[in-house]
């Protein structure tokens, strides 16, 4: 049976009200904007001048620097978008989806305000390449006549992305050829002009604010790379395309930011006095064939830039809009499936950015805004991967510390970069999380530690009580039932590991009897199995109870159980030595389900810890909803290291061959749709063997087994209980799962 997608913890309507459009594959998509945007207007209006203030070393420096920190943001949000279905919003949506609507709206406002402000960064980068051309000796820009003819591009820009996405997308071949073109009359520039000793020392003889100042000016460079996963809702596959074309475009602006400068300070052509004055004439005078070659690279680089901001700003709106951030009207589309509503409003954002002066200041705020971004894309895959929720199996694994490590290198450079507007931005975005959250938290203090904690406590349920349930952070909150602890330590481990140290484990004791002769017994039952659990470093709860009778004892227990949105939903029992024992667990089980509890019957077969040579087959029917449950406990039992080792296989079994095709292709579908490293193995059974041989003669060397239950009907308990024996006769630990209801954590 093909598992739903677990990890995208949204329905339809989560999602913005789409029309029908060209999707876009990851070449066109994501690599050839992003690459576009990291090689344009920095790098030919301000390489030169970047050099020429800060020598070759530290010009090194600021694109290690600058470029670490994007590779590192670029790991994290590919981690995201691995992890689930991407819809319009690219940034927004990744982390709105992972830590929340509030969040998300603090860093999604920020993240339209920078796409929106770039537009008319690339739009000043335009306006000052074609002045220059009128410009004669000595002359300088009139910054007037830039600033009008930058909001005439503007309008230009906006209304072409308004009308199709496409026709932007497809005109981006050609430019990256003339990009190319231009680096090549680059290279051949500077060999054929001869070569010096470059400037090893800063000189900051056009840069008064110093190295951070330049750094501020040159960063917005490296981070084009956000422009592909701005068209996440544009993609045919945003899962595969993002990671791909984001961290291959980063690559690419490495290299060639690792190169340029290295030519640009050997060339004889231009002295680094006049690097440190130059913005295009690094590269016009250095260039064979000068302007004729460069011009149509940085035009189609600044163009295409220009309108992947077009493009990404007015999504990040209308996925706000969707999300009920911004007004409803502002997710309209037009009759080509284009935010024409949301792609005008940020035109004249844009165009009143204008006002703002010259292309330096607005890189200073396009700078501090993508560090902000940055720095919240950072921690949304650092909490995902503390919190270790099932859900969270990203194709791509980066370890939180990194993640962490980039948010807290972003916090860092906004510092360094401006110390008035890193504050500025951080309490811009703690506003817009107070305003979206709407909730006023009042904190009470009694003892430090007791008063704290349950401060925290009950905030932490009464927030807990207030999500539905959702099937990302689906974990099994497991109710374990035992007569004498000790004999059963190891199935309150088994628990322990299918829970992995993050959902709750309650081991209880069920006392027949009646409650007046048994009461005084209760509190020295609760403190051995206190200290039994302690002494063998299991974390659980523990709990006894006095119920008249066995059957209807479990019932009561199980669905009492639990607080807030801590309820158990899965009930463990451990294998009974008798016959009519497994029959009486089994018409519990029915009952169990009734009450949407999921119920796991095992017979752990170990000493002690678990062997460390492992293999667990899981045997796949294909019916009901088991296979989901069984596959989830699997990946949860390998994420705790004395199982991380272990060869996890499917196996499922056929009657002929066009079945096996079949039963293979869903298989191979299934593992690949719920990231679960798992091999498998479908068999023809041979008509000299039952099924039940099949599975001895395959399973017998296996540590683990896992069955589907059935609920038995009403009198075929003892059928039922007959062939589960049989199923388990000469097998390790057999583990029986019974999936109460359309499984809740499913593994998408």
């Amino acid at each position: 049976m093909p598992l739903p997608d677990s990890n995208i913890a949204q329905s339809e309507k989560d999602l913005p009200n789409e029309k029908s459009s060209q999707k876009f594959g990851t070449f066109l998509g994501v690599y050839t904007p992003s690459a576009l945007t990291i090689l344009g207007l920095i790098m030919y209006l301000r390489f030169g001048w970047v050099l020429g203030n800060l020598g070759l070393p530290l010009t090194i420096l600021a694109v290690f620097l600058a470029s670490s920190l994007t590779f590192v943001t670029g790991l994290s949000a590919s981690a995201l978008a691995t992890n689930m279905k991407v819809g319009v919003g690219g940034e927004y949506f990744m982390v709105s989806r992972s830590l929340g609507i509030e969040l998300g709206g603090a860093i999604g406002i920020p993240l339209f305000l920078c796409r929106t402000l770039s537009i008319t960064f690339y739009s000043f980068g335009l306006s000052e390449s074609i002045l220059a051309l009128n410009l004669g000796p000595g002359e300088a820009l009139s910054p007037v006549m830039v600033q009008i003819v930058a909001a005439a591009f503007i309008v230009f820009t906006t209304a072409v992305s308004g009308r199709s996405a496409s026709l932007a997308l497809k005109m981006q071949i050609p430019i990256m050829i003339a990009v190319g073109v231009s680096l090549l009359a680059l290279v051949l520039g500077v060999f054929s002009g001869g070569l010096h000793q470059p400037e090893l020392s800063a000189t900051y003889r056009t840069a008064p604010g110093g190295f951070w100042y330049v750094f501020a000016i040159f960063f917005p460079a490296v981070t084009g790379f956000t422009a592909g996963i701005g068209m996440s809702g544009d993609l045919k596959n945003p899962q595969k395309s993002i990671p791909r074309g984001t961290l291959l475009a980063v690559v690419t602006g490495v290299v060639v930011y690792t190169i340029v400068p290295f030519l640009l300070s050997y060339t004889n052509r231009m002295s680094p006095q006049e690097l440190a004055d130059s913005g295009l004439e690094a590269w016009t005078q250095v260039a064979v064939m000068g302007a004729w070659l460069v011009f149509p690279g940085l035009w189609g680089a600044i163009l295409s830039s220009a309108f992947g901001s077009a493009l990404g700003g007015p999504r990040v709106l209308q996925a706000l809009a969707s999300d009920g951030l911004a007004p409803r009207f502002m997710a309209k589309l037009s009759a080509n499936g284009q935010p024409a509503t949301a792609t005008w409003i940020s035109g004249a954002i844009a165009v009143t950015a204008v006002l703002l002066g010259g292309l330096n200041e607005v890189a200073s705020f396009v700078s501090i805004l993508f560090l902000t971004l940055y720095v919240t894309i950072n921690l949304s895959a650092a909490f995902e991967k503390l919190a270790g929720d099932p859900s969270y199996r990203p194709r791509i694994n980066v370890h939180w510390a990194i993640s962490l490590l980039g948010s807290a290198g972003a916090i860092a450079m906004m510092f360094l970069i401006s110390p008035v507007y890193c504050f500025a931005a951080l309490v811009l975005e703690l506003v817009i999380y107070s305003l979206v959250r709407r909730l006023a938290m009042r904190k009470r203090w009694g003892d430090v530690r007791a008063g704290l904690w349950l401060a925290l406590t009950r905030f932490a349920l009464l927030h807990l009580k207030k999500h539905e349930p959702d099937p990302r952070n689906w974990r099994p909150h497991i109710l374990v039932f035992v007569g004498d602890l000790v004999k059963r330590i190891s199935l309150v481990r088994l628990a322990n590991w299918f829970n992995e140290d993050r959902g709750i484990v309650t081991v209880t004791r069920l006392v027949v009897g009646d409650l007046k002769n048994e009461v005084a017994n209760v509190q020295k039952m609760h403190q051995e199995m206190e200290r039994d659990l302690e002494d063998e470093g299991i974390t659980a709860f523990s709990e006894v109870n006095i119920v008249q009778d066995f059957e209807s004892g479990v019932v009561a227990v199980a669905q009492s159980n639990g607080i807030a949105g801590l309820h158990s939903n899965t009930v463990l029992f451990g294998w009974p030595g008798k016959r009519e024992r497994l029959e009486r667990l089994l018409r519990t089980t029915c009952s169990l389900a009734a009450l949407g509890k999921n119920t796991i019957i095992a017979r752990p077969r170990w000493s002690g810890e678990a062997n460390r040579n492992q293999r667990i087959d899981i045997w796949w029917r294909g019916k009901q909803n088991n296979g989901d449950l069984m596959l989830l406990l699997t990946h949860l039992l390998t994420m705790n290291a004395e199982w991380s080792e272990a060869e996890v296989v499917i196996r499922s079994i056929v009657l002929n061959e066009s079945s096996k095709i079949k039963r293979e292709e869903s298989l191979v579908q299934l593992i690949g749709e719920t990231r679960i490293q798992a091999g498998y193995e479908v068999i023809l059974k041979p008509e000299d063997q039952t099924v039940v041989e099949v599975i001895h003669s395959t399973s017998r060397r296996a540590d683990v087994v896992f069955f589907g239950l059935m609920d038995p009907a009403d009198g075929q308990e003892s059928e039922v209980a007959e062939r589960m024996e049989i199923m388990a006769k000469n097998l390790k630990t057999t583990i029986f799962v019974n999936c109460a209801v359309e499984f809740a954590g499913r593994l998408v």
